[in-house]
């Protein structure tokens, strides 16, 4: 597992992948961190955290694209498949390289918040959450990415299905308004990313969404195994 990390961290370090997306988000940080240093009130950090919500699911199926279809493409998943090594161990390992590099970037996002402690009295509580809710989410969007990744041998096909999901994701709030089954409407807010991420943004460390988060992030890691452990036999 913790070769299967560092080749996969190697990987986004070498080629431009991690630095053009930490940049990116850096920079759309720094933009709505000035835009809350202009407003003139610590209050509006939120804003920075909510508006950056969108991009940064939007980002992520770049990191996770091309995990494991790059592999099929590339035909080294064969080496992969025939190490001793479990498939689980695989997908974990490439799981951590993708997420580390979305952490980076979150971590970082942070440094704004400490400078301008010493010029106001931002609520760090509910920037915590936020930036703990983002990690949460992240972490779940990455596992369907990876999952996504291990159905196709086209990076760009396996980013695209991953951009459709995360779409999905945030604008599902908006189909449970629009429909009138409140059966319905209750299975499609139960299963909204965004509405469980909604109870970080206020500092509340909610427990069932950070279940809900994990269990997602669990699932599909393991469907990913059970998707490799077919190709191994096969």
């Amino acid at each position: 597992m913790g070769a299967v990390a560092k080749k996969e961290l190697r990987q986004y370090f070498h080629s431009p992948v991690a630095y053009v997306c930490i940049g990116v988000m850096m920079a759309l940080f720094g933009y709505f961190y000035t835009q809350v240093f202009m407003s003139g009130s610590s209050s509006n950090v939120s804003y920075v955290y909510s508006n950056m919500f969108m991009w940064c699911m939007l980002i992520i199926p770049i990191l996770t694209m091309r995990t494991l279809s790059e592999e099929r493409r590339s035909k080294t998943d064969q080496a992969l498949l025939t190490a001793p090594v479990s498939t689980i161990s695989i997908v974990v390992g490439k799981f951590i390289g993708s997420f580390v590099i979305y952490a980076i970037a979150m971590t970082l996002s942070l440094i704004p918040a400490v400078v301008l402690m010493f010029v106001a009295q931002p609520n760090m509580g509910m920037i915590f959450g936020d930036y703990l809710g983002a990690l949460f989410f992240g972490a779940a969007m990455t596992a369907i990415g990876i999952f996504i990744s291990s159905l196709t041998e086209n990076p760009i096909v396996a980013a695209i299905g991953s951009l459709g999901i995360a779409i999905f994701l945030m604008v599902i709030d908006s189909i449970a308004t629009a429909v009138n089954n409140a059966v319905l409407s209750k299975v499609v807010t139960w299963i909204s990313f965004s509405s469980r991420y909604q109870q970080f943004t206020s500092g509340t460390f909610d427990i069932a969404a950070v279940v809900f988060f994990v269990s997602i992030t669990a699932a599909l890691l393991f469907l990913t195994g059970r998707r490799l452990e077919s190709r191994r036999w096969h």
